[in-house]
C-alpha cells in the first residue's frame, strides 16, 4: 500500500508542476512585462511556442516512452524540465525566459506528461486506477487553486521568479522517489520513423499556429489588410496544409504498418469509440481551463488595474471547487458511471458559461460572478475524475504510451490562449 502510495503521490507532484507554471504566469504576466521591460506581444509570443513546442514533439516524446521505458522517460523528462525552471527563475530577459520556458520546459513536457498517464494505468487497476487519476486531476486543481495565490502573493510582495525556483526543487523530490513508480512495461526495440516525426510535427505546428492566429488574422476574412492571401485571412491556408499533413502522416502510419514496421502512433486505437470520446472531452476542458485562466486574469490586471494577489482571489471561487469536486466524482464513481459524472460535468461548463456571460460589466465585481467560477470550477473537477482513466482503461497495456501520446496532444491547448 505504501508503495501504491507512493507512486500516484510522486506523479501527482509531477502533474502539480506541469499545471503549476502556467497558472502563476497568468496572474503575473504584467509584472514579469514590467520586470523584463519587454510587451503583451512578447509574451503571448512565448506562449504560443511553448503550445508549438508541445505539438511538435508530444507524439516523439511518447514513443521515446517505450523506447526508454516510462520511467526512465519521467526521470529525463523531469531533468530537463527543472533545468528548464531554473533557467527561466533566473531570466535577465525575455530571450531568457524564452528558451527556459517556451522551449526547454515544452521539451521536458513532452516526455513527462505521457508518461504520467501510462505509468498510472501501469501501477493500478479497477477503482485504485479511478482514484489514482482522480488525484492526478485533483493535483492539477491544486495547481490551479493555489497557482494565483501563490503567484499573486510572491509576484506582490516578493518575486515571480520563487515559484520556478520551487518547480524545481519539485522535480528534484520526483526523482529523490522515482523508485516507488513500478515500470512492469518492456521496452520497445524499434527505430523510430523520422519520417512520420517531421509529418506530425509540421502537421500540428501548422494547425495549432493558424488557430492561434485568428485572433490576430480572422478566421476567413481578413482583419488586417496587409496580412492576406487571395484577399483572405491567412488562418484558412495554414490550417489547410496542416491537414494535408496530418493526412499524410496517418498515410504513412498506414503503410508503415503493411511493412511490418512500428509506427510512430498505430492510428487503430483512434477507431475506439472510448478512447475518441475521453480525449475529445479532454480537449473541451484544457480549452475552457486555458480559456478562463488567461483571459480573466488579463482583463482584471491590464482593465481593470488589479494586482496580481487581488487577481487570484477573484479566481479562488473556480479552483476551490474543481479540487472539491475532482474529489466527490471520485467518490461518485462508486455509484455512477463514468460516462454520467462525464456529461454532469459537460452540462455545467455550459450552465457556467451562461452564468459568467450574464456576470459580464465593468468591474466583475459580483456575486453571480463568483457563482459563475463557482460552477465551471465544479464541472472541470467532475471532468478531471473522470477523463484521465475513461481514456487510458480504452487501450491494453501495450498501447497505453499511445493512449498518452492523444491524451497528451489535447495539452497543446492549455495555454493557447492570448490576450484579448
Amino acid at each position: 500500500m505504501a508503495n501504491r502510495l507512493g507512486a500516484v503521490t510522486v506523479l501527482a507532484s509531477a502533474q502539480f508542476v506541469m499545471t503549476l507554471d502556467s497558472t502563476v504566469m497568468n496572474v503575473s504576466i504584467s509584472t514579469v512585462v514590467k520586470d523584463l521591460h519587454t510587451t503583451i506581444s512578447a509574451m503571448q509570443a512565448c506562449i504560443t511556442f511553448y503550445t508549438l513546442t508541445m505539438a511538435a514533439f508530444m507524439l516523439l516524446g511518447a514513443k521515446l516512452g517505450d523506447v526508454w521505458g516510462r520511467r526512465r522517460a519521467l526521470v529525463i523528462g523531469s531533468i530537463v524540465y527543472a533545468i528548464g525552471s531554473g533557467t527561466t527563475a533566473l531570466a535577465p530577459n525575455i530571450a531568457v525566459l524564452f528558451l527556459g520556458w517556451s522551449v526547454v520546459e515544452g521539451l521536458g513536457a513532452v516526455l513527462v506528461i505521457p508518461a504520467i498517464a501510462a505509468l498510472i494505468a501501469n501501477n493500478y487497476s479497477g477503482h485504485a486506477r479511478v482514484t489514482a487519476f482522480a488525484t492526478i486531476g485533483a493535483a492539477s486543481g491544486v495547481a490551479v487553486a493555489v497557482g494565483p495565490l501563490i503567484g499573486g502573493f510572491l509576484t506582490t510582495y516578493a518575486s515571480w521568479r520563487y515559484v520556478f525556483a520551487g518547480e524545481v526543487v519539485i522535480m528534484a523530490v520526483v526523482l529523490l522517489f522515482r523508485k516507488v513508480v513500478s515500470d512492469t512495461g518492456e521496452r520497445a526495440h524499434i527505430r523510430i520513423d523520422i519520417l512520420s516525426v517531421l509529418l506530425s510535427a509540421a502537421a500540428l505546428v501548422f494547425i495549432v499556429y493558424g488557430l492561434l492566429q485568428t485572433k490576430t488574422w480572422g478566421w476567413i476574412l481578413p482583419t488586417q489588410q496587409d496580412i492576406t492571401v487571395l484577399g483572405l485571412s491567412p488562418v484558412p491556408f495554414i490550417v489547410g496544409i496542416g491537414a494535408v499533413l496530418l493526412w499524410l502522416f496517418f498515410l504513412r502510419q498506414r503503410r508503415l504498418i503493411r511493412l511490418g514496421r512500428p509506427p510512430l502512433l498505430n492510428t487503430a486505437i483512434l477507431r475506439l469509440r472510448q478512447l475518441r470520446a475521453g480525449v475529445g472531452s479532454l480537449g473541451i476542458q484544457y480549452t475552457v481551463t486555458a480559456g478562463l485562466f488567461f483571459v480573466v486574469p488579463i482583463f482584471l490586471q491590464l482593465s481593470l488595474g488589479l494586482d496580481a494577489l487581488s487577481t487570484g482571489l477573484r479566481i479562488f471561487p473556480l479552483s476551490v471547487a474543481l479540487v472539491l469536486f475532482s474529489i466527490l466524482g471520485t467518490a461518485l464513481a462508486r455509484r455512477l458511471s463514468p460516462k454520467l459524472i462525464a456529461r454532469i460535468g459537460q452540462f455545467g461548463l455550459v450552465l457556467s458559461s451562461l452564468v459568467l456571460l450574464g456576470s459580464v460589466d465593468s468591474t466583475l465585481d459580483n456575486w453571480i460572478f463568483g457563482a459563475g467560477m463557482f460552477l465551471a470550477g465544479a464541472a472541470l473537477g467532475l471532468l478531471a475524475s473522470q477523463l484521465g482513466n475513461i481514456t487510458m482503461s480504452a487501450v491494453g497495456e501495450d498501447e497505453l504510451s499511445e493512449a498518452g501520446e492523444c491524451r497528451g496532444s489535447t495539452r497543446t491547448w492549455d495555454r493557447r490562449s492570448g490576450p484579448p
